[in-house]
């Protein structure tokens, strides 16, 4: 009995990473999604054995999309009252949704805030941190069409987000980016040499679809599969190479536990999953794990920290594979 406890004890320090400054019993993290809004849920999570889980964003957009609702033009000063109301009652339910999530699990709980632009609503990140949670993850979900925008104006918007709220918080501050960027690289230095400690690659918009009967916009599968991991892997691959002390996890694309092996191998220290849990509920995570412990133990790695990185870009043969030179070698013959 004895053994075997030692033995279940050995395989969960296996698994345990730092991510962000927190130190999770799993790279495993349960991503923002409906399901991490409710207790249950994320009791369940933790029990399967999840790292950390992210809590159900707190939507800027829909914030202010409520307060357009209910102000009407006929009565435009009432738009501050509204505005702090709105606003307030917003923030009060989720501080209540941190605090009991804090008194109910041990492991780490990452607040999420879905934002658009830099603004007072950032405020929200002291309360926030007052209320108990571990982390907070920005989730930049912003399309850069100005017309009359300049080059940069884009990754300027979420470094200004970046060091707004690193001046007003000391929990860990993770930004989490969508993949429409010219150079990740260089806005993931900037964003560390602004206080984040950690980036997650890539936030994934809801796919737009079109309903040629009713010619109305409808929403296609919200869901990512293995296909969307390849250039997650990619920039992972570049981005802990370049940026060192930044940690990176991965997002979309993680469907198995050999997805996990993947990301860490191109340098993440831990990866974000909700499709795949959704899908299949919590015993995906226990199963994931499993299957990590057993890849570990067939390479004989001990730790994360024994195999995270060794296929990123810091090695020219990795660089040469993850750059984009490989399209000449592999589809030159086709053109």
């Amino acid at each position: 009995m004895l053994y075997l406890r030692d033995k279940l004890t050995n395989d969960k320090n296996m698994t345990r990473t730092s991510f962000a400054g927190l130190d999770l019993k799993s790279p495993i993290i349960v991503g923002s999604n409906s399901q991490t809004a409710s207790i249950d849920k994320i009791l369940e999570f933790e029990s399967a054995g999840a790292g950390a889980v992210v809590l159900k964003s707190l939507f800027q957009e829909s914030i202010e999309k409520e307060i357009a609702s209910a102000v009407s033009d006929e009565h435009p000063e009432a738009y501050d009252y509204i505005s702090a109301y709105v606003g307030a009652r917003a923030l009060e339910d989720y501080v209540n949704l941190i605090r009991t999530a804090k008194s109910r699990v041990s492991i780490p709980v990452i607040a999420s805030i879905a934002c658009n632009t830099d603004g007072k609503w950032e405020e929200f990140s002291k309360t926030i941190e007052q209320a108990g949670a571990d982390a907070l993850e920005l989730n930049v979900m912003s399309l850069c069409t100005a017309r009359n925008g300049k080059p940069g104006d884009f990754e300027q918007m979420h470094i200004d987000i970046v060091e707004h709220v690193c001046s007003l918080v000391k929990i860990p501050v993770i930004v989490k980016l969508g993949a429409n960027l010219s150079n990740p690289v260089a806005l993931c230095d900037q964003l560390y040499a602004h206080g984040a400690k950690a980036v997650v690659l890539f936030n994934r918009f809801y796919p737009t679809d079109i309903d040629i009967e009713k010619m109305s916009f409808t929403t296609g599968d919200p869901f990512t599969t293995a296909s969307d991991l390849a250039s997650n892997l990619r920039w992972a691959g570049i981005v802990s190479a370049s940026v060192k002390k930044l940690d990176v996890a991965v997002s979309g694309g993680v469907q198995g536990w050999e997805g996990i092996v993947k990301s860490v191998l191109c340098g993440a220290a831990a990866v974000e999953v909700a499709s795949a849990i959704i899908r299949n509920g919590a015993k995906w995570i226990t199963e994931a794990n499993e299957g990590l412990s057993a890849w570990m133990k067939g390479k004989s790695f001990g730790a994360i920290a024994d195999f995270r990185g060794k296929m990123n870009a810091s090695d020219p043969e990795n660089a040469d594979k993850l750059f984009r030179t490989q399209f000449l070698k592999y589809f030159s013959s086709v053109h």
